[in-house]
């Protein structure tokens, strides 16, 4: 009975999909986030209350060699030192990050400024030179330019010319 039971749980572990996932290298360099962010917009909205911005329509976002485009973008603020700083930018609708001659396009992507933490989730395309790398999520450490596709990840391997 053990031996059946064991052959049973063995095959239901072996038959489950497995976690694609390959690493990438974003940017090359270390990122700056002390650097300040400029954002452009068609519009912009604040909460009063908390300092929180949206803005909407055509957004760029940049900071040193950091660049983000998408429809709509929120900046969320946190105190440090007694000053308050960008800690979050959430980018959604159709978001594409440059730095370098690299470019990740998703649905939706999280900055978090403090950390150097990018990610992207929602049909997600990394491009590097020829390369191409598709999967569902990307997270990027902009410090070291280190980063993770996951989810059923795709790419074509282009011969040396």
């Amino acid at each position: 009975m053990r031996i059946i039971v064991a052959a049973l749980v063995s095959t239901l572990l072996f038959s489950l999909p497995a976690l694609a996932q390959t690493a990438i290298g974003f940017g090359g360099v270390a990122h700056d986030a002390s650097q300040q962010i400029e954002v452009t917009s068609d519009s912009l909205s604040v909460d009063q209350a908390t300092g929180n911005a949206v803005f909407s329509g055509n957004v760029v976002v940049i900071q040193g060699d950091l660049r983000m485009a998408a429809e709509e973008v929120s900046v969320f603020y946190g105190a440090a030192d007694g000053a308050q700083q960008v800690d979050r930018v959430i980018a959604t609708g159709g978001v594409l990050l440059t730095r370098g001659q690299d470019a990740a396009e998703g649905n939706r992507a999280e900055y978090t400024v403090g950390t150097g933490a990018m990610f992207l989730s929602g049909a997600v395309l990394v491009t590097q030179g020829r390369t191409a790398i598709a999967g569902d999520r990307l997270s990027i450490d902009l410090n070291t330019g280190n980063g993770t596709v996951e989810g059923r990840v795709r790419t074509v391997l282009q011969p040396a010319e």
